[in-house]
């Protein structure tokens, strides 16, 4: 296939259920706050879309510090859902968010059903919410895991709660810290979500050997950055590929992601969209060059949408040209 005359020709939308992003890339949830304190690095209205930290029913305080700490190719955090609580949120937050120009995914965490039934019922009527996306699987807080790591509990969740989710899109955030990701995948597919994101981060500690403790108050954190991205796109690949894709459900991949190549890479294992995270600590402004090497990649191998490079990724041996 000859080259695009121009990468401004080139179709930059994709769908994630009801939803029209203007471009595949988002931010990870919990890695910028509620918007307006990354707005002054960075237009947000050139993102795809913009998640949210989680938000709970009540106000929550987190962890005790320390509750970040670098590792080998990544970061371990251990915030423990600190956040303003639900009420706060929308008379504080919202108005912020509405502002921004860009479509608002909010994160919504809780410990009950009820909490999170809670928490989306009164989000949905919300204009400036565009989606809504259950963490089921953050590893900092007591009992975070319930739901991520049992289909049937996070069946009997998503049903609940997509009972209430009648104008958003319903995403559900997957972990990756389970024997068999197809299972709580189907679950949730099944249950009614619109869209899964994956991954979440992966169990992990570090030790001061000089004072022979857990680095972490916490003990344990999660692992993001470069370190787990062969492992999340290997889980996104057998998603989409056992699951997802049978479904048309579209998958938001998510770990360790730096530029363009690496978003290419979860796109053609099976990603819609792709959501950046640790990368954002080190150089703000990341989003933006993701976006501009995945078009110069459409470019140069004379592809005109995005959307035509979701899941083609050719098994080895394959002889016929890429394009």
């Amino acid at each position: 296939m000859p080259a695009l005359p121009s990468s401004s020709a080139i179709d930059m939308r994709v769908r994630i259920g009801h939803l029209t992003l203007r471009n595949p890339v988002i931010t990870a949830s919990g890695t910028c706050g509620y918007g307006d304190e990354y707005a002054p690095f960075m237009d947000l209205s050139r993102l795809g879309a913009f998640t949210t930290k989680s938000i709970t029913l009540h106000e929550r305080k987190g962890n005790p510090p320390p509750r970040i700490v670098e590792a080998a190719g990544g970061m371990l955090n251990a915030i423990g859902l600190a956040n303003v609580g639900l009420e706060r949120f929308v008379a504080e937050k919202l108005p912020v968010l509405a502002g921004l120009g860009v479509p608002a995914i909010v994160n919504v965490a809780g410990h009950t059903i009820d909490e999170y039934r809670a928490v989306c019922e009164r989000l949905d009527p919300q204009e400036a919410v565009a989606a809504l996306e259950l963490n089921v699987s953050c590893p900092n807080v007591e009992n975070g895991l319930v739901f991520g790591t049992d289909a049937r509990a996070l069946s009997r969740l998503v049903s609940a709660v997509r009972q209430v989710v009648q104008r958003t899109v319903l995403i559900v955030k997957l972990s990756p810290n389970v024997t068999d990701i197809t299972e709580p995948a189907r679950a949730a597919i099944e249950a009614g979500a619109d869209s899964l994101s994956m991954v979440n981060t992966f169990v992990g500690m570090a030790i001061d050997v000089e004072q022979r403790q857990p680095v972490l108050a916490n003990t344990t954190g999660g692992l993001s950055g470069p370190a787990i991205k062969p492992l999340a796109l290997h889980l996104v690949h057998r998603v989409y590929r056992e699951v997802a894709g049978p479904a048309g459900i579209p998958i938001i991949g998510i770990g360790g992601i730096q530029n363009g190549p690496d978003a290419a890479e979860f796109l053609l294992a099976g990603a819609t969209a792709v959501g950046i995270g640790t990368a954002l600590f080190v150089d703000p402004t990341t989003p933006l060059k993701v976006i501009a090497g995945v078009k110069d990649y459409l470019h140069r191998h004379g592809i005109a949408s995005v959307a035509q490079l979701v899941g083609r990724l050719r098994p080895r041996g394959d002889e016929t040209p890429a394009g």
